[in-house]
């Protein structure tokens, strides 16, 4: 016997209404919530550089007027290999590269802390270089925990 339709005495269900988008309910809106922004390996070098050269430019005035600039990679090597930063005294100029940097620093553990404070740290070494002064001179109070 073949499938037949038979014709109930209910009434039909009645139609959804029509307001959602393109006149279909249950989608979601066309517009997103907004999203956190985006943190990229750049853009953590960038802030731990900035932050490291404006506690350096607070405590000695011989940075204020140095520019902290970051590059990508060295132009050539040098006789200790490749260059993790270039000061250009006379320039007043500070410069800092990011791959060297990240990718050839060995880390005995290899978390964001650790990232950081290596970043840090080639700045406080290329600022002494600058100054012509010690590491470990330029934040004394910064390491006295006593």
């Amino acid at each position: 016997m073949a499938w037949r339709r038979t014709r109930s005495t209910e009434p039909a269900p009645a139609r959804r209404s029509r307001h959602g988008r393109h006149g279909r309910e249950g989608r979601s809106p066309v517009v997103r919530p907004p999203l956190p922004p985006l943190d990229t390996r750049v853009d953590r070098f960038d802030l731990a550089v900035g932050t490291a050269a404006e506690f350096l430019r607070s405590a000695w005035s011989e940075l204020r007027d140095v520019s902290f600039e970051i590059a990508d990679m060295p132009g050539a090597t040098d006789d200790d290999g490749i260059p993790r930063w270039t000061v250009l005294s006379d320039e007043k100029r500070i410069i800092l590269y990011r791959l060297p940097i990240e990718r050839l620093s060995h880390l005995h553990r290899n978390d964001d802390l650790h990232r950081r404070m290596m970043i840090e740290g080639c700045v406080f070494r290329a600022a002494a270089e600058y100054l012509d002064r010690d590491p470990w001179d330029l934040g004394p109070e910064r390491f006295r925990f006593f």
